[in-house]
């Protein structure tokens, strides 16, 4: 069941708590410390710190990290954590990211040093992953709690949490477990020790017990407060993805630069035209490139007006905008072909208002060199001096022109400046086509184009092209040339099985990128069994990872089986179970995407560079970046920028990005709830050197990629 939002006192008091005033006896004449806006991330090159620590670089919040394995690493003292500034007490870090509760020798100085500055200034610690036992707050696992694997367990987030730093969930935490053969999740389970000021944010059932174990909770001791974290995780787990947010909003206190959100774009190519279908027997698509010429008869997916109103009508249940990217050339040849008459066009012209569109060229032609397609697979036709032969400027700038004029014709609520080509061609394509085409880039200025589609699995950097910066998609294994499941399991089996199972045996021939199936997939549940819980998975991961870029599909699997809808329901329905109401998904047209990521690499070569200084002092945040460069930040509720509202709501924060005046600092105004936690109770020990955590071999969720041929 959802939840309201939750946007009470004690979630504000406890957020905040990590920007507080030193803990320690300060007198009313003493300057107030300032924190500087910055993780100190010490790691021991493990899988949880990385994952902490890649958590804070995607979300544009700066840290600086210190390798443990590093010989002529900075010695961790009294020096490097703290210092004055303007004869004012400065902490450098607002916040420590340890691998474990205490990672250094006994009697070490440097746990010495980082508990007294942490004590002094109120900084919360973050125990990446560490095992239960008192010197946490915990009671030892072995006897009366579990250490052991977590694979497919559905953890839960407790009221505390979700009072606390996990208030954007729903309260469901559920473990991957994605292989029988691979532990996933090693963890341990216990309750809090006693006498211990131990409160649970995330526990499971300990198994054969009535009892749940924390698996993350705050411990107070010594004036000190640590998140205690025992289970082992990497960054692209569901567990960590789903609990990282909260994490960061724990460490500090809701109030950090840098802003987080969940991201969901789904683009339909190839609308108004008719895609060609995989063919089961020959193994190739018949009127496409991967098929030799006059091989197989074309019989071609297109949707008819009955899939527009199925979209429509999902789309509202949904609360969810597709964005069509169209051929205009498509309904042309077929009213040529029928006698003027195209119910499908007709059908989508008069409901346009319910989608975004996109310009995808007038004929979907290919853009990049002049194809030689008498071979399998084509190359790039040459010169009589052995030269490329290239698409020309004029026939790539006829094709964006004709299919906007065409679709402004038709009504179609456009964005001039956006353009995905058919194949994403024009730009470079391995290994046939290692550069753009040189004309690609004049064409879009001359088209005035901002916004470019490149595919994320050939071209995931954003890059200038022209007037244009692209926009990278990312491709859903869902194909192009598949209106329905028998045809989508065939061509799966084709391209992920060995030749001794019947397949192409190009994921043998590929094994750093691709993997075998074990089996052919059965051609009557291979797709709803297999492939579509895989594709759910890839893209909710996407979506789990405060990635904005889109993904893409086809108009033909909205057609006939409609296949695509089983792998977005699936997503949207995953997301729906595990997210509060507070935390919806976010979805952009293709030019707002584009400015997010370009706006993200301004701010992160800003944070490389050493441009940027943000820190808090009392209730006000300053952040100074060079001019032009929006900042990003995320703050409690009812923080106040020049005496307005700062940001949007979202997940029980408000965040945004704001670009100062040149030459002016970023300058907020905290709440007044926003104030000191009660020092932490003197309670428990100094901590204790751990033993090596266990760690077991983690799936990083790897891509399968799809070959050339297979989408367009």
């Amino acid at each position: 069941m959802k939840r309201t939002i939750r946007t009470t006192a004690l979630t504000v008091g406890a957020l905040i708590a990590s920007l507080a005033l030193p803990a320690g006896t300060a007198r009313a004449e003493d300057p107030a410390p300032r924190v500087d806006l910055r993780v100190l991330v010490v790691s021991d090159g493990g899988p949880a710190t990385d994952a902490i620590a890649a958590e804070l670089e995607t979300a544009g919040t700066p840290y600086t990290e210190v390798d443990l394995g590093d010989a002529g690493r900075p010695s961790i003292d009294a020096g490097f954590l703290a210092d004055t500034v303007d004869g004012r007490p400065r902490a450098r870090f607002q916040a420590v990211v340890m691998p474990n509760d205490n990672p250094f020798p006994a009697g070490s100085g440097e746990m010495a040093a980082l508990a007294a500055y942490e004590a002094e200034y109120g900084i919360p610690q973050v125990d990446a992953y560490t095992y239960a036992r008192p010197e946490v707050g915990l009671q030892y696992a072995v006897g009366t709690g579990y250490a052991g694997s977590l694979d497919g367990v559905r953890a839960e987030v407790t009221e505390a949490g979700l009072a606390g730093p996990f208030g954007y969930l729903d309260g469901a935490v559920p473990f991957e477990d994605n292989s029988p053969i691979v532990g996933e999740s090693y963890a341990y389970l216990s309750t809090p020790a006693p006498g211990a000021d131990f409160v649970p944010y995330v526990q499971a059932a300990i198994p054969g017990r009535a009892t749940k174990g924390s698996l993350v909770g705050e411990y107070r001791h010594d004036g000190r407060r640590e998140l205690v974290v025992t289970f082992v995780y990497n960054r692209y787990q569901q567990q960590f993805r789903l609990l990282a947010r909260g994490i960061v909003e724990w460490m500090t206190g809701g109030v950090h630069t840098g802003a987080d959100r969940n991201y969901f774009a789904v683009h339909v190519d190839d609308v108004f035209a008719a895609d060609d279908r995989w063919d089961t027997a020959l193994n190739c698509t018949p009127g496409d490139v991967d098929c030799a010429p006059g091989e197989g008869t074309p019989n071609p997916i297109r949707m008819v007006p009955a899939d527009v109103d199925h979209a429509i009508a999902w789309q509202d249940s949904r609360d969810f905008t597709l964005d069509l990217a169209y051929n205009g050339s498509g309904s042309v040849d077929h009213r040529q072909d029928n006698g003027g008459a195209d119910p499908l066009a007709d059908k989508l012209i008069a409901d346009r208002g319910a989608f975004r569109w996109i310009n995808h060229t007038y004929t979907h032609a290919f853009l990049g060199c002049v194809q030689d397609v008498s071979v399998v697979p084509w190359k790039c036709a040459t010169n009589p001096d052995g030269s490329t032969r290239w698409v020309t400027r004029n026939e790539i700038a006829d094709e964006i022109a004709t299919n906007r004029v065409w679709g402004e014709g038709a009504g179609l609520p456009l964005d001039d400046d956006e353009l995905v080509t058919g194949e994403h061609s024009g730009l470079k394509v391995t290994p046939q086509q290692p550069e753009d085409n040189p004309n690609l880039g004049p064409a879009l200025t001359d088209n005035r184009v901002a916004w470019l589609g490149s595919d994320n699995s050939r071209d995931p950097v954003q890059r200038r092209v022209g007037s244009a910066t692209t926009v990278s998609r990312y491709p859903m294994n869902v194909f192009y040339n598949a209106g329905r499941a028998a045809e989508q399991v065939d061509e799966y089996n084709w391209i992920y099985t060995s030749r001794a199972q019947g397949g192409s045996g190009i994921c043998e021939d590929n094994p750093a990128t691709s993997t075998c199936l074990p089996a052919p997939l059965d051609p009557a549940t291979g797709y709803a069994g297999h492939i579509v819980p895989l594709e759910t998975r890839i893209a909710l991961g996407h979506v789990l990872s405060n990635d904005p870029k889109p993904h893409f599909i086809h108009q033909s699997n909205l057609a006939e089986e409609r296949i695509a809808y089983p792998v977005l329901d699936g997503v949207l329905d995953d997301y729906a179970g595990l997210f509060a109401d507070n935390t919806p998904v976010v979805n952009l047209r293709m030019a707002d995407i584009g400015v997010e990521l370009q706006r993200r690499a301004a701010w992160q070569a800003a944070l490389d560079a050493g441009q940027v200084t943000a820190y808090r002092v009392g209730d006000a945040v300053t952040v100074k970046a060079p001019d032009g460069v929006a900042v990003p930040a995320t703050m409690p509720a009812g923080t106040l920028h020049a005496g307005t509202a700062f940001g949007d709501a979202y997940a029980g924060a408000v965040s945004g990005w704001t670009t100062p005046g040149s030459g002016q600092p970023l300058v907020l105004t905290l709440p007044s709830s926003a104030t000191a936690p009660p020092a932490a109770a003197g309670s428990g020990g100094t901590a204790a050197t751990p033993p090596a955590a266990p760690r077991t071999r983690v799936p990083a969720g790897v891509r399968e990629p799809v070959p050339y041929g297979t989408e367009r």
